[in-house]
């Protein structure tokens, strides 16, 4: 009688699976989607998860599409997990990265593609291991994925070679309520936040609820209004607070433009270094004559004089002749020379009307970026492109974080792609910023890079509550206010020059209080319930490696 029970229990929740040979684990309890819907919702999710991002905007997509990567995989074994999280991961970062092959040829776009496809991949074999955890305590899936999400971003951004961030849900929210869940915790919350919302979505259509009554319906209800309260959770929160005490600076952004886009522009960096002392002087003109108003400090992108104007005394000269028509200092980008033989760096210039360079005040990229101003093991990625030797000299990493005083106003400096790395951001606010500037250069990419930077820079003033600006040498320049508004956005691949007076920030939001906190609590969490999943599949197998008994919640929904 015994027997012939459990065979009833077996044939209700259909959850017979025997271990697919030695050593490899049984399929969760229960069946996933078939797997011709399963490639499709992961595909779908990629190009949903992208259409999220700049150029295209469409902040509400990325919770759509963490609901459809986690149909994909869920009640599938892990292996198969990681494959279809990296199908989703290809779909979104082959076209995101796309800018990357415009002028070094397919190879670095794919290996990079590959690899952050890999990192989803990881993602989508942790959200099957926890299949049975959120079939059994079905609450805990919108939880569960979100810590899952920021524990593969926090993996991403970290490794290999210290990682590249992008592609994070929390850029993706830029005209979204949650991008100020940042001003409690960072990028990670914002992608903890939009991860929630995904969970919350799949939690309420994942089972046949039209066969489970009228409590079906109000639990589904229940979930789908929970993602609209997280939603809009972020309009609860002032933002702009911090940013309105300390006073305020006429700042002006010099977009000089290149000769022409691509890796030769520096080859004409004369002609780059002299366009940017040509818009300068043209603005100072414009002061003069009274119609525009005279900067308390210019700022110029980075690579804006690719010469060491240091060692260089004609590159000195011309800055020099800028600051001096201008009336006031010059934040520059410049490349120099040293400290090594066959080192550079990239660098934050100071440049100060009637005296020249300010030593004191010099900001050193603190994370350059490998491949691309390093070469790590080259030796061995020479075998797999000699496009790395188009790096002839390795750029050298700064140490102290860029706080600058230019003009009296005390600003965080960081440059190009360091906007995309929590500490580099937070280390300038807490040493004393009021005002965030991005120095860099899009003139090897394309528009659809430039407004994807643009976006963290929106991140970043809502985090620490400080207006910000981006200057680049082709676009897109502009200035976002601590609400996270852009405004003065220019064109790209053209000269512009935009001024704005910019508020002070001298208070701190939680953000910046805390700094890595939330992202250890929810690192913690994901690690809880990795555990308690594994825990749970364990319990489910008895001693013969064969599952004969289904979670109460699999039985239901049969």
């Amino acid at each position: 009688m015994e027997r012939e029970a459990r065979v009833t229990v077996v044939d209700t929740a259909e959850t017979t699976v025997a271990a697919d040979g030695a050593g490899q684990p049984p399929e969760p309890a229960g069946k996933p989607v078939p797997l011709g819907l399963g490639l499709l919702a992961a595909v779908l999710a990629g190009l949903v998860l992208l259409v999220s991002f700049p150029p295209y905007g469409l902040w509400w997509a990325a919770p759509v599409g963490v609901a459809l990567l986690t149909v994909a995989v869920h009640r599938r074994r892990m292996r198969a997990g990681f494959g279809l999280g990296a199908i989703a991961g290809l779909a979104l970062f082959l076209p995101m990265l796309s800018w990357t092959n415009l002028y070094t040829g397919q190879l670095p776009w794919l290996l990079l593609s590959g690899l952050q496809a890999c990192y989803l991949g990881l993602l989508g074999l942790a959200v099957a291991a926890t299949s049975r955890l959120v079939d059994r305590v079905r609450w805990s899936w919108p939880l569960v994925t979100g810590v899952l999400w920021v524990a593969q971003e926090a993996l991403r951004d970290r490794t290999p070679f210290g990682g590249f961030p992008w592609g994070r849900l929390a850029f993706s929210q830029g005209d979204s309520p949650v991008l100020r869940l940042a001003t409690l915790g960072g990028a990670p919350l914002v992608t903890f936040g939009v991860a929630v919302v995904g969970g919350l979505l799949v939690a309420a259509l994942w089972r046949p609820w039209r066969s489970a009554g009228t409590g079906g319906w109000v639990r589904a209800a229940g979930f789908v209004a929970g993602a609209v309260a997280v939603s809009v959770l972020g309009l609860l929160l002032p933002v702009g607070v911090a940013g309105a005490g300390a006073g305020t600076a006429t700042v002006a952004i010099v977009q000089g433009n290149v000769p022409r886009m691509g890796l030769d522009f520096n080859a004409q960096r004369q002609a780059v270094l002299e366009n940017h002392v040509t818009a300068t002087i043209d603005l100072a003109a414009q002061v003069a004559g009274g119609s525009a108003r005279q900067p308390d400090l210019v700022v110029w992108p980075e690579n804006a004089s690719d010469v060491d104007p240091v060692r260089n005394e004609e590159a000195g000269r011309r800055i020099s002749d800028a600051a001096d028509a201008i009336k006031a200092p010059i934040l520059v980008g410049a490349v120099l020379l040293g400290p090594g033989e066959g080192q550079v760096r990239n660098a934050g210039l100071v440049w100060l009307p009637k005296t020249g360079v300010d030593q004191s005040q010099m900001y050193v990229k603190r994370h350059p970026v490998p491949f691309a101003e390093y070469v790590p093991l080259r030796s061995i990625a020479r075998k797999v492109s000699k496009e790395v030797d188009r790096i002839r000299n390795d750029f050298v990493a700064g140490t102290e974080p860029g706080v600058l005083r230019v003009g009296g106003v005390p600003l965080g400096d960081v440059i190009c792609f360091e906007v995309a790395y929590d500490e580099v951001v937070r280390d300038t606010v807490t040493n004393g910023a009021q005002l965030l500037v991005v120095q860099t250069n899009n003139a090897t990419f394309n528009v659809a890079e430039a407004e994807q930077q643009l976006a963290m820079v929106r991140l970043r003033a809502v985090e620490h509550g400080r207006e910000a600006l981006m200057a680049s040498t082709v676009g897109v320049s502009g200035f976002v206010g601590a609400d996270g508004r852009v405004t003065g956005a220019t064109g790209f691949n053209t000269e512009a020059v935009v001024t704005r007076q910019m508020h002070l920030g001298d208070a701190r939001t939680v953000a910046t209080r805390v700094g890595l906190w939330p992202e250890m609590a929810l690192l913690a969490m994901a690690v809880a319930a990795l555990v308690a999943a594994a825990l749970v599949r364990r319990r489910s197998l008895p001693g013969d490696g064969t599952a004969t008994a289904g979670d109460p919640a699999d039985a239901e929904e049969r």
